[in-house]
């Protein structure tokens, strides 16, 4: 099914983030677009502390309630980077980015270029090199351009992935994949829904040839890693680089992204062992927000790949837990020095 559907059912449709995070606490909201001399402007969404008041009603086709250009409230403010999934754009983990911000910190999620939820035209050999990119430039506007950027600690920069974002960050923070190791394990099993995206066979063909430029960078101090997405493609050397504090999460019933093949490949491979949370019962969506429980009668075929989670699992609960021990990952990482 197109990832434009579900991301959309998953955000104008999302059920109510109250659910997630505490709303009594404004936060301010912008949008904005980032210069991209190599292709089109970047689209980002903003989200930080703010004594501006919000409206009693959501006012956000994601379902909050914002200050939407509000003043920004504080100094020296640590930054956040979310990274979306295939496929997803800048709402996508708009509950954590929320969360945070009402925790003190300015957060900044992109939708990525080529692939996201109007146009997925890049095929995986152009977003895998281009995503990290875009993390590059998108920083480079929040700490130089962007209207808040004297509020923003330059030296407290962390970062959040999931799925392909989860590659993303793992690239940008260090990481340089094998695509060697990856043709090999495509080849073991080429079931594995990561060896099954349009365009992954002709990487695969070419693994042999030069490595892909991977762009890292060093500004980011903090990465928050979630059901990782190619986690195969990461053995103990193509991690060796990384040095900074890792928090990764994991689903035991994660069918998209398994454990084994994924997570726990990067875990073992981290030069320094993650704060690891592995969620027992938690499937690949259960890293998005909850449904709105109105999606089971309109689009039954999404509600039921996307929505239902296993018998037990409650995706509300497990987001609150999810996103405090985000926030409190990133503040004691990113703390002061």
């Amino acid at each position: 099914m197109p990832s434009r559907l579900i991301l959309m059912v998953l955000t104008i449709l999302s059920a109510n983030l109250a659910a997630c995070v505490d709303l009594a606490q404004a936060a301010g909201f912008q949008r904005a677009s980032v210069p991209d001399p190599a292709d089109k402007p970047i689209e980002i969404g903003v989200w930080y502390p703010s004594d501006s008041p919000a409206p009693a009603m959501p006012n956000t086709p994601f379902g909050q309630a914002l200050a939407l250009d509000g003043a920004i409230a504080g100094d020296r403010l640590p930054l956040v980077i979310i990274s979306h999934g295939k496929g997803g754009w800048l709402s996508s983990h708009a509950d954590t980015a929320l969360a945070l911000a009402q925790a003190g910190f300015v957060v900044v999620a992109p939708t990525h270029t080529g692939d996201n939820i109007d146009d997925e035209s890049y095929p995986v050999a152009k977003w895998m090199v281009e995503r990290p990119r875009h993390i590059g430039r998108v920083l480079d506007y929040m700490l130089d351009s962007w209207s808040g950027h004297e509020h923003v600690d330059a030296s407290r920069v962390g970062m959040f992935g999931f799925s392909a974002g989860a590659f993303t960050t793992l690239v940008s923070i260090g990481g340089a994949p094998d695509l060697t190791i990856a043709a090999k394990h495509c080849a073991d099993d080429p079931a594995e829904f990561a060896c099954t995206l349009p365009g992954m066979a002709s990487i695969l063909e070419t693994s042999g040839s030069a490595a892909p430029l991977w762009i890292h960078d060093q500004r980011v101090r903090a990465a928050v890693v979630a059901a990782p997405g190619l986690g195969f493609a990461f053995d103990r050397k193509a991690l060796v680089s990384v040095a900074i504090p890792v928090q990764l999460w994991s689903g035991t019933n994660d069918k998209n992204v398994p454990d084994a093949s994924n997570a726990a490949i990067v875990r073992r491979a981290l030069p320094t062992p993650p704060e690891f949370h592995e969620v027992e019962g938690a499937g690949h969506f259960a890293f998005l927000p909850p449904c709105n429980p109105k999606l089971e009668t309109a689009l039954p075929k999404i509600w039921a790949s996307v929505c239902v989670d296993a018998p037990g699992f409650d995706r509300a609960v497990f987001h609150r837990q999810f996103n405090k021990d985000i926030v409190t990952f990133f503040s004691k990482s990113l703390a002061p020095h």
